[in-house]
């Protein structure tokens, strides 16, 4: 029997992908701008285009605050919207408290954010109270995170209990959840067998954790570099780190070359890392500047 064209209609709409609105001229801009890590300068055409309701402007825009380290202006922008429930800013929220200072209210927003299982900010909540001496409660927060999916949480659960010099923990943690499917936990692996000295397979886990995408791959790498006194090859890793936009790559890139004796190398790197809201960054510039970091 032939379908009627009604039918076939209503099989098409069934099996149709939703097509996402164009984006605007304004977003377009911003975005190029964030992608060329110039987030002050995409601030102000995206808040154009939040204001002509271009389609995505919101996102982009809070990414911009938060790249480019304004963390006053993504509070102002970001709590009446939280407000109105749109829950899915509350992570971010607690991101821009937790940089001004406001512990108290970052941490209710990130565990809001928690609540409506937004994993990405049981990372930021774990740092939170790490940072404020909850050392057993930012294990508790990783490990759920770890066991309900989140790719960077095993990472950022090893990172803790080395940085409190568990190794035995930080195995434990590091060997349950290395994966393939979660490359970011490769690393943590690798990160532990440095700590062993297996530098061989500290070194091959680095390389396929970087082959499969994994978010500070090469930046790992290259540290793992640096301590074994291999500068060429450490200094090829932090570029990759650039392309890759790896979390914090100006810093890191900045750090090395100040470390090794290339000041004037480093300042651009310093420079653009300041721009991000890198306190550190700011303090090695002004180091590198001849101004004592602890003067008023």
């Amino acid at each position: 029997m032939t379908a009627q064209p009604d039918e076939v209609a209503r099989a098409d709409a069934v099996h149709r992908t939703p097509v996402p609105p164009p984006e605007g001229p304004l977003t377009t801009e911003g975005r190029g701008l964030l992608e060329q890590h110039r987030a002050w300068e995409a601030v102000e055409p995206l808040r154009r285009a939040v204001a002509c309701r271009e389609p995505g402007a919101v996102d982009l825009l809070v990414r911009a605050y938060l790249d480019s380290g304004s963390w006053t202006a993504a509070i102002e922008f970001l709590a009446p919207l939280v407000e109105q429930g749109h829950l899915e800013f509350a992570g971010r929220l607690g991101v821009a408290f937790g940089e001004l200072g406001d512990h108290s209210r970052a941490e209710q927003m990130l565990r809001l954010a928690v609540a409506q299982r937004e994993l990405p900010a049981a990372n930021d909540l774990a740092l939170l109270l790490r940072a404020d001496g909850r050392f057993a409660e930012a294990v508790r927060v990783l490990t759920d995170a770890a066991e309900a999916g989140d790719p960077q949480a095993p990472d950022n659960l090893v990172a803790l209990h080395l940085e409190a010099e568990d190794l035995a923990a930080a195995v434990v943690a590091a060997e349950r959840y290395a994966d393939e499917r979660r490359p970011d936990a490769l690393v943590a692996l690798a990160d532990v067998r440095a700590v062993q000295g297996r530098d061989a397979e500290a070194e091959s886990l680095y390389r396929r954790a970087g082959e499969l995408g994994a978010v500070r791959a090469h930046t790992a790498y290259a540290a793992f570099l640096v301590a074994r006194g291999d500068l060429d090859g450490a200094d090829r890793e932090y570029r990759e780190a650039e392309r890759h936009n790896e979390p914090g790559w100006a810093w890191t890139i900045g750090r090395f070359l100040l470390d090794t004796g290339r000041p004037e190398a480093a300042r651009w790197y310093l420079e653009m890392a300041v721009t991000w809201g890198d306190r550190a960054a700011a303090e090695a510039l002004a180091e590198l500047d001849g101004v004592d970091p602890a003067d008023d």
